[in-house]
């Protein structure tokens, strides 16, 4: 997670029951990370994939807390001038409550206004696809193949200026 200018608490839902606390996502957060991560993605991110991500300085990494413990999370890249959304998981039974939502309100308050990003998500992930049009992400080409589990392509989706969008 970029280490200036974040606080500990991004921020804090109380109309979710149980209410949840989005945060730097830390190493003692990864086995509750893996097990979503399984349950989440026909190909899973790998341990050593996750500590690597947490590792960069300048990356964002959050939590998403409950009373009950981790129940999201987000990661998040920066290459040159651009932020690149890795991945992006909640719990399968706190889906369709706002929790990525969150998240990723939690990322643009922690990268600032003038942040650009881009990411990759299945063409067939169409639940994912609407929320990041809601942000404002635009499609911008396809990556021919990205998914070695079944070959399916990606959408690339870009966003700039997300602070003039409302979600």
């Amino acid at each position: 997670m970029r280490r200036s200018g974040v606080s500990e608490t991004v921020a804090t839902r109380s109309e979710v029951d149980p209410p949840v606390r989005i945060r730097r996502l830390t190493y003692s957060d990864l086995p509750a990370v893996l097990s979503i991560e399984r349950r989440s993605f026909p190909t899973p991110w790998s341990l050593a994939m996750f500590v690597l991500e947490l590792s960069k300085p300048s990356g964002i990494c959050l939590a998403a807390t409950t009373d009950r413990g981790m129940v999201g999370y987000l990661i998040c890249s920066r290459y040159a001038d651009v932020w690149h959304l890795m991945n992006v998981a909640v719990e399968p039974d706190m889906r369709r409550q706002g929790l990525a939502t969150m998240l990723m309100q939690g990322l643009f308050d922690a990268a600032g206004p003038d942040a650009r990003y881009t990411l990759e998500v299945r063409t067939s992930n169409d639940e994912a696809i609407t929320m990041y049009r809601r942000f404002g992400f635009r499609p911008a080409g396809r990556r021919r193949r990205y998914y070695h589990d079944n070959g399916e392509d990606a959408l690339i989706m870009w966003l700039d200026a997300p602070a003039a969008v409302g979600a």
